[in-house]
């Protein structure tokens, strides 16, 4: 069983909640600053994020696993090795979408009750399976997968505090829109000969690994802004805010200095450890300015 686990958190590569979970969690501590807190509620974000994210990448491993026995860099995962099953998948997958639909019903114990998370659940589900398959039809499937961790910080504000004042959670989800997607472009430059052999369809297969390169900085640039421009329309935003700004610069230009056209071999250490620290460093960044701000 424990080694069954192993290979479950294995496939859905669990330690990369870590990319969209500091997102949430800054947008519900921004939402939290004139409601009361509410434990349940944290409990609501986090179990909906984990389960949702959970099922998606369960559907992702099931939709592409013939693509994947194809791939010499994929072809030790799960599903293709043998060590997890197609069943056994696809009930992981159901229980985590059923969990998460379930997870939405914590805010229904609010006064009043929020049921836009209830709402939203299966909606939010849907389009994060669809993102499985959208490599086969278009080269923006990147922004497609930028889109659905934007809808983290987005559903976090809105599980706390409904439809209203949204331009802040907005902003920050496009920040991560921007940077997901800038990122997913710069691994997928790994995978150019076989997407293009196979018929799938990505940026750097369709335009090649320079241009990408170019495009997945402007991405990052974008981010950059959206986050300059929250500055502005939060009030709760000062200037530590804007030094994990700087900060966040700098570590996205290193992440670029990592990954050139004549060398990708570094391109796992720009995805996984860059993006990481700028995902945890972001949400200390946000706690330590509202805290001094309070």
């Amino acid at each position: 069983m424990w080694r069954s686990a192993i290979d479950f958190l294995g496939m859905i590569r669990f330690s990369h909640t870590i990319f969209a979970l500091p997102f949430a969690l800054a947008s519900a501590i921004m939402a939290w600053q004139d409601r009361s807190f509410q434990w349940p509620h944290l409990v609501g974000i986090l179990l909906g994020m984990v389960l949702a994210r959970s099922a998606a990448m369960g559907f992702n491993r099931l939709a592409d696993r013939h693509f994947d026995a194809e791939n010499p860099r994929t072809a030790n995962r799960h599903l293709v090795t043998g060590r997890l099953s197609v069943r056994a998948v696809t009930l992981f997958t159901l229980i985590c979408s059923a969990g998460f639909v379930a997870s939405t019903l914590i805010f229904l114990l609010n006064d009043p009750p929020n049921p836009w998370p209830l709402r939203l659940a299966i909606p939010v589900l849907l389009f994060l399976f669809a993102y499985s398959y959208s490599k086969r039809f278009t080269f923006l499937s990147h922004f497609w997968l930028g889109v659905s961790l934007m809808l983290a910080p987005l559903a976090a504000w809105i599980a706390i505090r409904g439809l209203e004042q949204l331009l802040s959670p907005t902003l920050l989800g496009s920040a991560v829109l921007f940077w997901v997607a800038g990122f997913d472009i710069l691994y997928a430059t790994q995978d150019v000969d076989f997407d293009r052999q196979a018929h799938l369809h990505s940026i750097p297969a369709r335009f090649g690994i320079r241009a990408s390169l170019r495009l997945a900085l402007a991405c990052h640039i974008m981010m950059l802004c959206s986050l300059f421009v929250l500055y502005f329309v939060s009030p709760l935003l000062g200037n530590v805010y804007l030094l994990g700004l700087l900060a966040i610069a700098l570590l996205l230009a290193y992440e670029h200095w990592l990954v050139r056209p004549s060398d990708l071999t570094r391109v796992n250490q720009a995805f996984f450890q860059v993006n990481g620290v700028i995902s945890v460093g972001l949400l200390v960044v946000v706690l330590m300015q509202i805290w001094i701000r309070s």
